[in-house]
């Protein structure tokens, strides 16, 4: 066995997802994933990480304390996995772990920009007993790139078929990948590889969900089904500059946040029930995705869906009603659980890491040539 850990945490805020894997010892052979684990965010420091999103006063002793308690609770996953799978540190070559990002400015102020995600790599690696490879965004960022997304690489590795693919992952933010068709019988896989940030995913509609109802999100979409999407206001989400922006790019709570929000409710006008809001919200995410997909890949025949958005049964209907003939399932269908995909993807970067092997793809995220991303905290 040759076994890694990925730790993801998102811009949805709900805690730390976790798997164990095993890429065994022949690169053809894929991945298995041994176990998973996830952990909820403490509301205090979920209030915290979202609040560190924008200037405040004390920010840097705030984000230092924030990213001991990051590691403190990915450390508590790290725990679970080797548990339920009966593993011990030693047995595990190394943990790839994302921390949370707060902050998303690439090319910025300065020409380069620059990506923050809250962890300590250190105190993760003191607490769980092996090696930890982290800040996997900042070379990417320091080659002229976006320093995201970066699964697309990884969705080629598991994802990619003789049908042309794209990837949705709909956490806080939605990112697609673009997966053209490759020959199955080919030795290696070849695939010319797209991906961007196609808008946001759930943190708009979470938000909302959390002003108007107290739930941390609308499960299943149900809230958002019982409204009506209001046109008026559908338009003015769509008319941010973002979404006619060519690729590459990425994007964050920098942008889609509550004020940016609330700026186009007051932009479209009148006064609108919280539920038709949330309606338009769903629509936006579904719409913007498609829109997006269907832009640059139009010869697209499958949608595979992952992070939080493949269990909103409202955004999944929508997706496919807005392509017709789009084959849309969860990732499920595709061998790698939804809410499985992108914490076995920073597994996956561990390895790239720790084998000294790329893990950006340069014409997805813009950077000037291929890198071997992270940094390493040996245990």
């Amino acid at each position: 066995m040759t076994l890694y850990i990925g730790l993801m945490s998102g811009t949805s805020l709900d805690g730390v997802d976790g798997v164990l894997v095993d890429f065994g010892t022949d690169p053809r052979s894929g991945l298995h994933v041994v176990a998973d684990a996830h952990v909820a965010m403490p509301p205090t420091l979920g209030a915290e990480l979202l609040a560190l999103n924008t200037t405040g006063p004390d920010e840097l002793q705030r984000a230092a304390l924030a990213a001991n308690a990051m590691a403190r609770l990915q450390a508590e996953v790290v725990a679970h996995l080797l548990n339920k799978a009966d593993v011990e540190p030693e047995d595990v070559r190394a943990v790839g772990s994302h921390g949370q990002t707060v902050r998303h400015r690439p090319g910025e102020f300065d020409g380069t920009g620059f990506t923050l995600q809250l962890n300590n790599g250190a105190l993760l690696a003191e607490a769980c007993g092996i090696d930890v490879v982290c800040d996997f965004r900042s070379r990417d960022v320091a080659a002229g790139g976006q320093g995201a997304p970066l699964v697309p690489a990884f969705h080629r590795d598991v994802f990619a078929s003789a049908t042309p693919r794209a990837v949705l992952n709909v956490g806080g933010i939605a990112n697609l990948t673009l997966l053209p068709p490759t020959d199955e019988s080919a030795p290696t896989r070849t695939v010319t590889l797209g991906g961007f940030d196609s808008g946001p995913g759930n943190a708009l509609m979470d938000h909302w969900c959390r002003l108007h109802t107290d739930a941390p999100y609308d499960d299943g979409g149900r809230w958002a089904a019982s409204g009506q999407v209001d046109g008026m206001l559908l338009v003015e989400l769509l008319a941010d500059a973002y979404f006619r922006k060519a690729p590459p790019k990425s994007t964050g709570r920098d942008l889609f946040n509550a004020d940016w929000l609330a700026h186009a409710l007051a932009r479209a006008g009148g006064t609108r029930a919280p539920a038709d809001v949330q309606a338009t919200l769903l629509e936006f995410t579904a719409g913007s995705a498609i829109d997006a997909l269907r832009h640059a890949a139009p010869g697209t025949r499958e949608l595979l869906v992952c992070g939080g958005g493949a269990l909103n049964a409202a955004l999944m209907a929508r997706l496919a009603a807005l392509w017709p003939g789009l084959l849309v399932a969860a990732t499920d269908t595709a061998g790698l659980p939804a809410m499985q995909v992108e914490a076995a993807a920073f597994a996956w970067l561990a390895r790239q890491f720790c084998e000294r092997k790329p893990g950006n793809h340069p014409g997805v995220t813009g950077a000037a040539g291929l890198r071997v991303l992270g940094a390493l905290y040996p245990a």
